[in-house]
Order: C-alpha cells, then sequence, then structure tokens
C-alpha cells in the first residue's frame, strides 16, 4: 500500500481515509470526492450580497429600512428609514441574508432588497 491520501481541504489533517469513493477526515469530519477539487477559503468570501439600489454590502455595515415591513407577533411592525446598525451577511432561508438586531425588536433576519447602505 504505497499510495498516500491527500490531506483534508479543511482541516489540514493527514490521517484521510478511503470510504467507498470518498475520502474522509476523522479529525473534523469532512467528506470529499478525490476526483473533483473542491473550492477552497475564498468561495464563501466570493458572495457578493447588494442592497436595494446596487450598494455592495458588507459584515459590519449600517443600513436602512427603505419600506415598512410586518413583524410576526408585533402589532407595529418596522417603519421605513429604521437604521440597523452592525449587520452580518448569512446564508439564510427563502432570501433573508442578512442577520442583524433591531432596537425594540431584537435579533431577525432581512432582505437586501429592503435595505439602503447608510
Amino acid at each position: 500500500m504505497n499510495e498516500t491520501l491527500p490531506p483534508c481541504p479543511e482541516c489540514s489533517g493527514t490521517y484521510t481515509y478511503e470510504m467507498g469513493a470518498l475520502l474522509v477526515c476523522p479529525e473534523c469530519g469532512h467528506e470529499w470526492s478525490p476526483a473533483s477539487p473542491e473550492p477552497q477559503g475564498d468561495a464563501a468570501g466570493s458572495r457578493v450580497v447588494k442592497d436595494s439600489v446596487g450598494n455592495v454590502l458588507a459584515d459590519g455595515d449600517t443600513v436602512t429600512v427603505i419600506k415598512g415591513l410586518k413583524v410576526k407577533g408585533s402589532a407595529s411592525g418596522i417603519k421605513a428609514g429604521t437604521k440597523v446598525r452592525n449587520i452580518r451577511l448569512v446564508e439564510g432561508v427563502d432570501g433573508h441574508d442578512i442577520d442583524c438586531k433591531i432596537d425594540g425588536f431584537g435579533p431577525m433576519q432581512l432582505k437586501s432588497s429592503v435595505v439602503r447602505k447608510a
């Protein structure tokens, strides 16, 4: 058995082993196919999120809500013009790609199409 298996692309662990057609890292549990090279590192950073007018958003930005939003369980909702500070960009559910905390409402997720960079 002279073949050496490549290190894990996630954690660079050297104790990889074969399991059927996949390679497995016992240190982090990552599974990958040796035939297809995986994008490393910059794949998550290459995703571009833009606001309603086309400005590129980044983690930590301050945005302004451009239209009134209804919130389940709240009688008033979020008014247009509400500033949201220190946003985080996430892979959200149903198009919600901004994770934030709004004063008076708490943590929630917003769609980038309803905000404008402040």
